[in-house]
């Protein structure tokens, strides 16, 4: 019987451990494939964002310089996404014993930072320049068009990849994408009625451009503080009422949750009666840790247990 036994369990555990090199295979293949996407969009994002500033500095239309800093957001948001993919999902190491997620947090304050400095400086350009002059060209509206029909081709075959990866950043890239048409189709509006006589019509297209960069930037700041200066990612109240819910806990000494880049991590002190063994204090723990983890979405989860005086 034991013969038949133990080939048995060797053959259920290879094929549980192949199952999980398959799972792993799978998931760097999407990753692998998500960076690809992300990078062919940046290099489109980058032309269209040199199409921008030659009509910009040929026509003199600020509107249209606006829309190509905006556009810079677009390529600064690409490098930081596949940034994220490729190192923000590097294992712990020793040097980086809470991974590498953190990286993820600096780069966005970074091009937060960066874009409200440029968004401020299209707004002071607009405002401050006197009896701007705003030229039509054929050959510039005709780049334009290329920039809308690139931005719309570009977003639709984002939006399908976002389906075939189940990706949340490419999908919140795509939506982004399609804002940015309407972005441009404003601005080209702009552009064409400030070189027929509406001068005023090309500063405000500016103004509405900065304005609309500084918003993109208050949003990247608003993702990146929390995580940079450990605010928490669940409130304490909520963790506590969970885990004491868990039999066997006496009482919830210290509970403390903090971000690691879109990622959340709770480290805790519980007590349980002094008379229970070892195996038994971890089963408690891992019922705690099984909760946390299903109920408030969090992947790293640290459990200290003391016996209760």
């Amino acid at each position: 019987m034991l013969s038949v036994i133990v080939p048995f369990r060797f053959a259920k555990d290879y094929l549980a451990l192949t199952a999980m090199d398959g799972a792993r295979n799978s998931l760097k293949q999407k990753q692998a494939k998500t960076q690809h996407v992300i990078f062919i969009e940046g290099l489109a994002n980058l032309f269209i964002l040199l199409l921008k500033l030659i009509v910009g500095f040929t026509t003199g239309s600020l509107a249209v310089l606006g829309d190509a800093i905006h556009s810079l957001s677009d390529v600064g948001n690409n490098v930081v996404a596949w940034f994220v993919i490729r190192l923000a999902n590097e294992p712990a190491d020793v040097e980086h014993p809470y991974g590498h997620r953190k990286f993820e947090t600096l780069a966005v304050f970074g091009l937060a930072g960066l874009l409200t400095v440029l968004g401020f400086e299209i707004i002071l350009r607009a405002v401050q320049r006197e009896s701007p002059t705003v030229e039509n060209s054929a050959w510039g509206l005709g780049l334009m068009c290329v920039v809308l029909a690139a931005n719309i081709a570009l977003a639709i075959w984002e939006h399908r990849w976002s389906r075939r990866l189940d990706s949340d950043i490419l999908l919140a890239d795509a939506h982004h994408t399609f804002s940015d048409v309407l972005t441009t189709l404003v601005v080209i509006v702009g552009w064409q009625l400030s070189s027929r006589g509406f001068v005023w019509l090309d500063t405000m297209c500016a103004v509405g451009v900065g304005c609309l960069v500084l918003y993109l930037a208050s949003g990247l700041f608003r993702r990146a503080l929390p995580g940079l200066v450990d605010e928490f990612a669940i409130d304490p109240r909520e963790l506590t009422s969970a885990i004491k819910s868990v039999s066997g806990v006496e009482s919830v000494k210290t509970v403390r949750s903090r971000w690691l880049g879109q990622n959340r991590a709770v480290d805790m002190v519980i007590t349980v009666d002094s008379v229970l063994s070892i195996a038994e204090s971890h089963d408690i723990a891992v019922q705690i840790e099984t909760l946390v983890e299903r109920k408030f979405d969090v992947q790293d989860i640290s459990i200290h247990v003391e016996p209760h005086s």
